[in-house]
């Protein structure tokens, strides 16, 4: 079993406030990742009709216009299938990056999953001020601002599975090694 506390490898910082900071950022996206996710793959409503919902005000409200035609085909032909890939892919993207288990991956996927959105939704018009554009996606580029930092960082430095595997891989190689010799010199007696 892993040591839990102040010394257990999964919490050693090696005194880089970075590294923390980046694994707290890891924990609290995920957190709002898992909430989202679960929201949409637990209740009944988003799959049956709020992604339809939320695609609709997108088409009306503001889609890129290049997105239009692709969010059409995506309500005449696969509504439902994209509605289970969105919930369950941020559920899984929320616990990958709460446990600290291939958060880069995950961060990918989630950097392309706000992309989407803020295409599908983020557009504030053909005459609008440049400062708008940016404006009209804060609901998406705040998340694919801290999805980029996580796939460019080292996410699972601090407070991950990744890091508490890792540790006991190490100490099991390392009994290995000292079973191995001690066999050996035992053979050599």
């Amino acid at each position: 079993m892993a040591e839990v506390g102040r010394n257990s490898p999964a919490l050693q910082p090696g005194n880089d406030a970075n590294t923390v900071a980046l694994a707290v950022l890891r924990i609290a996206v995920g957190f709002f990742f898992a909430i989202f996710g679960q929201y949409k793959v637990f209740g009944s409503g988003f799959v049956r009709s709020g992604f339809r919902d939320y695609v609709e005000g997108f088409i009306r409200d503001g889609a890129y216009p290049f997105m239009v035609p692709v969010l059409r085909w995506i309500l005449a032909h696969a509504a439902t299938a994209m509605a289970l890939a969105v919930g369950y892919g941020e559920l899984l993207i929320g616990i990958s990056l709460l446990i600290g288990l291939l958060s880069r991956l995950a961060s990918l996927f989630g950097f392309a999953l706000m992309l989407a959105m803020w295409l599908s939704g983020g557009y504030p018009g053909p005459h609008a001020a440049f400062w708008m554009y940016w404006g009209a996606s804060l609901n998406w580029s705040i998340f694919a601002i801290c999805f980029a930092v996580l796939a460019a960082g080292q996410p699972e430095q601090v407070a991950s599975l990744r890091r508490v595997m890792s540790a006991r891989s190490r100490s099991a190689a390392s009994t290995r090694k000292s079973i191995t010799a001690r066999n050996e010199s035992a053979a050599d007696r």
